[in-house]
C-alpha cells in the first residue's frame, strides 16, 4: 500500500487506488505526508484542516480526525501509523510509499547522472511519471493550496525545465517540442519554457515558426503583465532573425530538489539548424569491451525483470579479456557529437553537410562491438550466481555453438526462442548461455532491449537501424544478438536478415526471449524453442544454498523448503525472498517462512525498490494483455481449476479453448497436470486479491 500525493489524494495498492473524499481527515493526512517523517505541529495541522479561523474545539477535533484515519488505515491494510510527539504528530514513509517522496529521490539519483544525459533524461520521466493531474484536486484546504502546492509545483517545472534542455542538448528538438507545446500554454507567463520552444523550433528548421511564437509570447506579457521579454528571449529572437548558428545548446537551468538548488555542467552541444536531419542525430561508435560489469544482484539467474536487468560499471564481475574500455562516467558510451552516421549496411556515410565532425577514437583490432549509444544495446552481462537451469544452459550452449544452419544467404534461420511466464528466467538463462558461448562469436554480443523502460515496446524498424549500425562495426567472425523481451513476431522479423559488414559473412546468431510463444516466427523462419516452467524442489533449494550460503540453509533445511514451497518455486519470488534475507542474516528461516506465508503477495517485494516485486512483475504482464483476455484471464484465476478442463471440442465452458491457448500463449497458463494447463498459486492469487478491491476506487472517510 502506498499514499499518492502528487495527484488526487489516494490510498494506492498495485493497480486499485482508494480515492478520498473532500474532507477534514483528508487535509489532515495531506499535511502530514506533505512533511513525512517530521513532526508536525497541532497548530499547523489545525490550521491546515480548518483554516485561519478555527472552531473553539479545534484541539480535541484534531484527536477524532487522527482517530479516523488511523480506521481507514486499519481499514485497508495500512501498516504505516500516525505516532502522536510533542506537540503534535508524525507520518513515517519513504520512496516507496510515498510518491512524493519517491519524486524527489529520483531527481536525486537524476542529479548524479549529469555525464550520462540518457540516463538522466530517463531518470527525470520516471520522476516526472509519477504525477498523476492537478494536485491536490480532492483536497480542500485554503492554507494547503497557498503554502505548499505553489512549491510542489515549483520542483514539477524545474524538472520539466531540465528534461527539456537534456532533449535540447542531445539534438531531438522533435521529443522537446512535445512537452514544450503543453507546457507553454499551462504556465503561459514562464518565460523559460517558450525559449526552449522558440529554439526547439528553429533547430528543427521552422524559423518563421519560432517569430511567430516570440510575438506570440511578447504580446502575453505585455498586455497581461506590462513587461517585456527577458534579455535573453531577445537574444534569441534577434538570433533567429539573422539565421545565426546558436552553436551548443545553451547551459541547463539548475535542478532544485526540495528547495536546494544544484549547480549543473554546460548541456552538451549539438548541430546546427541547417544541418541535413540525418546529422542532427549521428553517432560515431566507441570502442567497448565485449563484457558488461555484473548484474545487480536481483537479476541473477532466476528472474526475469520483465524490464532489462540495471548493470552497474563499479561491481565486480565476470569480464572478459581485452584492452580496458572507454566509457564515461555513468557506463553508456556516448556519441560523439556532430560525426556522420555510421551506415547501416557498410555503405557509405552521408556528408555532414553544415556540421562539424569530431574525431572519435577507431576500433582496436580485434576488438568486438562497438554499439551504438543507446541504452537499450548493450554488450551482454555476466550473470553472477547463476543457479540451476543446468540442462536448459547446456542445451542451449550446445545450440549456440554449433555451425550456422544451411540456408540461402537472404534467410538466416532463428537460432532459439526462450518463452516462459514473466519472472521464469529467460533473460538470466539467455545471458548465461551467451557467456559460456562467447569464443564462438568473436566478433561480440549484443543484448538488445525489446521493450523501452515504461514497457512499451521499440518499433522494429528503430532496433534494426540500431543493431544494423552496431554489426557495421563489429569485428570479423560471426555475432550473436540476445533480443530481450520481445512482444511479438514483427519486432523480430526485420533483424533475422541482418548481415555483418557490407553484406559479407553469415548473419548473426539470435537468441530471442519472450513471454510469448510466438509460434508464427517458429513456422515462417524455423528455430528451435526452449520453454521455461517454475523451478523443481531441488533447484529452488539450490538457489537458497547459493544466495544465502550453506551454513545459514543447511542449518535449517526444512525451513528452507518450506520457503521455496511458499515462493512456489517462481524464480522471481525466490530472488526476491533471497534478497530480503540478506539484509537480515539474524533472520531465522522458520521465522521467515512463518513471516512469508502470512502474505506472500505483500511481503515478495523490495522496499527499497518498489519496481521489484512479485505483484508488480504480474500487473505488468497483465497489463501487456488485451483487455478481453485479461478478463477471461480473470474470470479462470477466480474460478475453480475444473475451469481449465479439456472438455473436448463440443464444450468450451465460460472460457474458449482458443481464448485458453491465449493465455498459454502469453505465458499466463503452465502446462498441467491436472488438465491441459494450470495457473501458479501467486499468480491466481494475485488475480483474487486485485479483484477483492477493484471495486473500492473511491472511499469516503
Amino acid at each position: 500500500m502506498r499514499f499518492q500525493l502528487l495527484g488526487l489524494l489516494a490510498l494506492a495498492d498495485g493497480p486499485d487506488t482508494v480515492v478520498l473524499q473532500p474532507s477534514k481527515p483528508a487535509n489532515l493526512l495531506a499535511a502530514l505526508l506533505l512533511h513525512a517523517n517530521s513532526p508536525v505541529s497541532a497548530e499547523y495541522l489545525q490550521r491546515a484542516i480548518w483554516g485561519e479561523e478555527q472552531p473553539a474545539t479545534a484541539r480535541a477535533a484534531l484527536q477524532t480526525c487522527v482517530l479516523r484515519l488511523r480506521r481507514l488505515f486499519s481499514k485497508h491494510g495500512v501498516t504505516t501509523s500516525i505516532d502522536a510527539v510533542p506537540g503534535g504528530y508524525r507520518i513515517t514513509a519513504a520512496p516507496p510509499t510515498l510518491d512524493l517522496l519517491g519524486f524527489r529521490d529520483r531527481l536525486r539519483r537524476a542529479a548524479g547522472l549529469d555525464r550520462d544525459p540518457e540516463a538522466e533524461l530517463c531518470a527525470l520521466r520516471e520522476a516526472l511519471s509519477l504525477w498523476q493531474g492537478s494536485l491536490l484536486a480532492n483536497v480542500r484546504s485554503v492554507v494547503l493550496h497557498r503554502d505548499e502546492v505553489p512549491r510542489l509545483a515549483e520542483e514539477r517545472l524545474r524538472a520539466v525545465e531540465r528534461v527539456c534542455d537534456l532533449l535540447l542538448a542531445l539534438g531531438r528538438c522533435g521529443e522537446a517540442l512535445v512537452d514544450l507545446w503543453t507546457a507553454t500554454r499551462l504556465h503561459p507567463g514562464h518565460e523559460r519554457f517558450h525559449e526552449q520552444l522558440i529554439e526547439a523550433l528553429y533547430r528543427s528548421g521552422r524559423q518563421s515558426q519560432a517569430l511567430a511564437e516570440y510575438r506570440r509570447v511578447k504580446g502575453f506579457l505585455l498586455e497581461e503583465l506590462g513587461v517585456d521579454p527577458s534579455p535573453s528571449l531577445r537574444r534569441l529572437e534577434l538570433a533567429v532573425l539573422r539565421g545565426e548558428d546558436l552553436g551548443p545548446a545553451a547551459p541547463a537551468a539548475p535542478r532544485v530538489i526540495r528547495g536546494e538548488t544544484v549547480a549543473l555542467p554546460a548541456a552538451r552541444p549539438i548541430t546546427a539548424p541547417h544541418a541535413a536531419p540525418s546529422t542532427v542525430s549521428a553517432v560515431t561508435p566507441s570502442t567497448v569491451l565485449d563484457a558488461a560489469s555484473a548484474t545487480a544482484p536481483d537479476a541473477a539467474s532466476a528472474t526475469d525483470q520483465g524490464a532489462s536487468p540495471v548493470t552497474s560499471q563499479a561491481a565486480s564481475g565476470v569480464v572478459a579479456p581485452g584492452p580496458t574500455p572507454v566509457l564515461p562516467q555513468g557506463g553508456h558510451p556516448v556519441p560523439a557529437q556532430g560525426a556522420p552516421p555510421v551506415p547501416a549496411q557498410g555503405g557509405s556515410p552521408a556528408p555532414a553537410q553544415a556540421a562539424t565532425p569530431v574525431a572519435a577514437p577507431a576500433p582496436a583490432a580485434g576488438t568486438p562491438f562497438a554499439p551504438v549509444a543507446t541504452p537499450r544495446i548493450e554488450p551482454v552481462p555476466a550473470v553472477p550466481h547463476f543457479t540451476g537451469r543446468a540442462a536448459e544452459a547446456a542445451a542451449l550452449t550446445a545450440r549456440l555453438t554449433a555451425p550456422p544452419p544451411p540456408g540461402p544467404e537472404d534467410h538466416r534461420p532463428l537460432t532459439v526462442l526462450v518463452s516462459g511466464a514473466p519472472g521464469i528466467g529467460k533473460s538470466a538463462l539467455a545471458q548465461h548461455a551467451a557467456r559460456l558461448a562467447r569464443d564462438a562469436f568473436p566478433a561480440g554480443q549484443l543484448l538488445v532491449r525489446m521493450t523501452r523502460a515504461d514497457g512499451e515496446p521499440r518499433p522494429a524498424d528503430e532496433v534494426t537501424a540500431d543493431v544494423a549500425a552496431v554489426l557495421g562495426a563489429a569485428g570479423e567472425g560471426r555475432a550473436l544478438l540476445i533480443l530481450d523481451d520481445v512482444v511479438d513476431a514483427d519486432q523480430v522479423r526485420p533483424l533475422l536478415t541482418l548481415r555483418g559488414e557490407a553484406g559479407a559473412g553469415p548473419g548473426p546468431a539470435v537468441v530471442v526471449t519472450s513471454r510469448m510463444g510466438l509460434g508464427g516466427l517458429i513456422a515462417t523462419h524455423g528455430g528451435w524453442v526452449q520453454r521455461l516452467t517454475t523451478f523443481t524442489e531441488t533447484e529452488s533449494y539450490a538457489l537458497l544454498l547459493t544466495a544465502l550460503g550453506a551454513e545459514r540453509v543447511e542449518a535449517e533445511p526444512r525451513a528452507a523448503h518450506r520457503l521455496a514451497a511458499v515462493c512456489g518455486h517462481f524464480p522471481a519470488a525466490l530472488r526476491i525472498l533471497t534478497a530480503r534475507l540478506l539484509t537480515r542474516p539474524g533472520l531465522r528461516l522458520a521465522d521467515a517462512a512463518d513471516w512469508l506465508g502470512d502474505d506472500p503477495l505483500s511481503r515478495l517485494t523490495l522496499t527499497d525498490s518498489p519496481d521489484h516485486s512479485v505483484s508488480g512483475l504480474f500487473d505488468r504482464a497483465l497489463g501487456r494483455l488485451d483487455p478481453r483476455l485479461s478478463e477471461a484471464f480473470t474470470h479462470l484465476a477466480q474460478g475453480p481449476p475444473t475451469l481449465l478442463d479439456d472438455r473436448g471440442p463440443d464444450d468450451d465452458g465460460p472460457v474458449p479453448e482458443a481464448v485458453r491457448e491465449q493465455l498459454a500463449d502469453a505465458g499466463l497458463l503452465e502446462d498441467g497436470p491436472p488438465g491441459p494447463y494450470r495457473i501458479h498459486d501467486l499468480l491466481r492469487a494475485h488475480v483474487r486479491r486485485t479483484a477483492r478491491i477493484r471495486d473500492r476506487r473511491t472511499e469516503k472517510v
